[in-house]
């Protein structure tokens, strides 16, 4: 459904964009700038780890004695900031007790410095943060889970074998009584 939802949202940018192309502004020149696929891009420098999906792989299938709490969200979504104070209470709380949290941001490139890195700056998020950039969400999402539909927040929790997703956010004692149930 959400997937439906995005591809509808981006139809609609589409056919907006068309309709104008051809409209003149007298005021601003508006010849479109293309990006250039075969171009390299410059790479943005921030502070976070920057990983495609083949490079983010790994932290879904660690095995070893601690439960793995991998939340993915975004700075412009409501839902997953609400949650994020759950996580880092998590992680301070139960880090020694062998519960690892890792925040994958799903931010789009041109937030990464304007409003990603600010934001765990002012928030004082300590828990760690990655940037999952991979544009082929298709391909990658039924990987983390086979029902996920893209929706943030989203979170996977595991410990070897023992698998649950979750896509909705959380309250803090949902997140502990699965974390719990791992222990």
């Amino acid at each position: 459904m959400n997937r439906l939802v995005f591809l509808g949202v981006f139809s609609m940018l589409l056919l907006t964009a068309c309709k104008n192309r051809g409209q003149k502004n007298q005021d601003v020149d508006t010849a479109p700038v293309y990006a250039n696929a075969e171009a390299p891009q410059p790479p943005v420098q921030v502070k976070f780890p920057v990983y495609s999906f083949d490079g983010f792989k790994p932290y879904l299938n660690k095995v070893d004695d601690k439960v793995h709490v991998i939340n993915f969200w975004a700075t412009w979504c409501k839902p997953c900031i609400k949650e994020l104070p759950y996580f880092e209470k998590v992680n301070a709380e139960q880090k020694d007790q062998g519960v690892e949290v890792l925040l994958v941001s799903l931010d789009m490139p041109s937030m990464w410095k304007s409003k990603l890195e600010p934001f765990v700056e002012r928030k004082n998020i300590q828990s760690k943060v990655i940037i999952l950039d991979d544009p082929d969400m298709n391909d990658w999402i039924p990987k983390v889970d086979e029902d996920w539909g893209g929706g943030i927040p989203a979170t996977l929790i595991y410990k070897n074998g023992q698998r649950i997703f979750f896509e909705r956010g959380l309250t803090y004692e949902e997140l502990i009584q699965e974390i719990d149930k791992m222990l």
